[in-house]
Parts: C-alpha cells; structure tokens; sequence
C-alpha cells in the first residue's frame, strides 16, 4: 500500500507543482512583498517596513469609499446576473427549434476577455460619438448626448449594466446544466398530485438547484471582486473615483504610483475579506442544512 500511495504521489506531483507555483508561490510572495518598500526605484533593494503598507492603505481618505463601490460592484452584479441568468437557463430548457444556435450566440460573449469587452463597450457609451447615444437621438428618447460614462451619477450603473450582461453566460450553463440533470418524473408527479407550474418550480426546481446556486454566486462573487477587466476598460475607475473599486485601486497604486508594496497589501487585504467571507457563507450555509 505504501508503494501504491507513493505511485499515486509521483503521479499527481507534476500537477500539484504546477498548481503550487502558479497559486501558491504569488500568494507567499504577494504577502512578503506587501511588508516592504519595493517601487520601481527600488526593485534591487527592497526594504522591509513592517506594516507600513497596510497603514498606509487603511489611512487612505478614500479607502472606505472604495469599499463601499465593491460591495455595490458586487452586489447587483452578481444578483441580476443570477436572476437574467436563471430566467435564461428556464427558457433554453424547453427544447426549439435553433436552440443550439441560439446558445452559441448568448452563451459567446463568455469566451471574450473582459478587457475586451470593457473597451468595446466604453466605444458604444461614448458620451460623443457612442453608438447608444446615436441610436436613442434618432428615436427621439433623449435630446442630447448622455455622458454614461463620465457623469458620476450613471458610471457606476453603466459598467454594472456591462458586468451583468457580460456574466449572465456563466450562470445560464451552471443553472441550464443543472436543470437538465432534474428528472422529469418528479414533474410528472407533481403535476399528477395537481401542482401547477409555479408549485414545481418552488418545490422541485428550487431545491435542486440549490447546490449549483450555492457554488456559482460563491465562485462568481470571488470572481467579481477580482475582476477589474471591465471596469479598467470603461472608466479607469473614474470619474472622481465612483467606479473604482479595491481591484481597481490595486492596479491604480502599481500603474500610477509604482507602489508594489502598497499594492501588495491591498491585494493581501481583499484575499483576507475574502477569505472571511467565504468562511462565513458556507458557516451559514451549513447551519441551515
């Protein structure tokens, strides 16, 4: 048994190499990196400074601000993503004619990087020149340009409007496979014992879904709270900060200020929060099982 569980060891271990450098590695040197003073300048020569970098950040007049834009960024986002993706997922169900056609063309901007989309989607807001200002002046919705992206009151909407369209893909294929795993019997029987649609949707369609919804909103809130792709493409974080979040005030701190050490530990506090998070969610989770 011992040789058997060493030839198993030996078989994984190229796999939990690459893994463990690929995740691991950034993750312990991301954390070295935030207890010290590493900019540009000071590439060859970083010296540690203790937590000189989280003060820095939590002394940051806008810090709470950009906290705040996350759980906004994160909340609608992720929860009308869940909601257009599961009404998706219940209408590609039912078998049409053309649905593998249809599934390609909804399910194809997944595929697309998100800087991408970010960019395109910054061309078609443009507050000049943008395609949607073009087509609601012509129909006579608005009578003059509306500057999505660079009033303040419409930049947060306007790139969570983005994000949701961009990820209702990716609730649509967990949910739509999950409900062709249901076995049709148990609608059978309900509708037998009288239970209408809306009956075997609480009582059959819920229930089962519920593992899939638990994993996807977890992964998906995980992925959202890293995911400056879209909001970078837009905005930039702007106007006046309104769309920048913690990613986003990551990236800023690197790209404007050529802060690595401070950068690191914004990056060490979001994998905290979200470290806590996730702890808490399934905690809750499981106490209701």
């Amino acid at each position: 048994m011992k040789v058997k569980n060493l030839s198993y060891f030996l078989m994984l271990s190229p796999t939990l190499l690459l893994v463990s450098f690929l995740n691991l590695y950034p993750l312990v040197r991301g954390g070295i990196i935030s207890f010290q003073r590493l900019t540009v300048f000071t590439m060859n020569n970083p010296r540690f400074i203790g937590f000189q970098n989280y003060v820095s950040v939590l002394n940051d007049p806008w810090f709470l601000t950009y906290v705040l834009n996350t759980i906004v960024w994160i909340g609608f986002s992720v929860l009308f993503q869940f909601v257009f993706g599961l009404i998706l997922a219940l209408l590609l169900n039912k078998p049409f004619f053309g649905r593998s056609v249809y599934m390609g063309l909804v399910f194809y901007p997944w595929s697309l990087s998100g800087f991408v989309i970010g960019l395109l989607w910054s061309w078609l807001l443009n507050g000049q020149f943008g395609v949607l200002n073009d087509i609601l002046l012509k129909i006579g919705i608005i009578r003059s340009s509306v500057s999505f992206l660079s009033d303040p009151k419409l930049a947060m909407f306007s790139v969570i409007m983005v994000n949701v369209w961009y990820g209702i893909p990716f609730f649509a294929i967990m949910l739509l496979a999950a409900l062709q795993a249901i076995p049709q019997e148990l609608y059978e029987a309900a509708a037998i014992d009288g239970a209408g649609l809306w009956k075997q949707f609480l009582t059959i369609t819920l229930p089962s879904l519920k593992p899939t919804i638990v994993n996807s909103v977890l992964l998906r809130i995980i992925w959202v709270m890293n995911f400056p792709d879209i909001i970078y493409g837009m905005t930039r974080g702007g106007p006046a900060g309104v769309t920048t979040t913690l990613s986003v005030y990551m990236i800023n701190i690197v790209y404007y200020r050529n802060d690595f050490g401070k950068a690191a530990a914004v990056g060490v506090i979001i994998t905290l929060i979200l470290l806590s998070f996730t702890v808490l969610y399934l905690a809750l989770l499981g106490r209701d099982e």
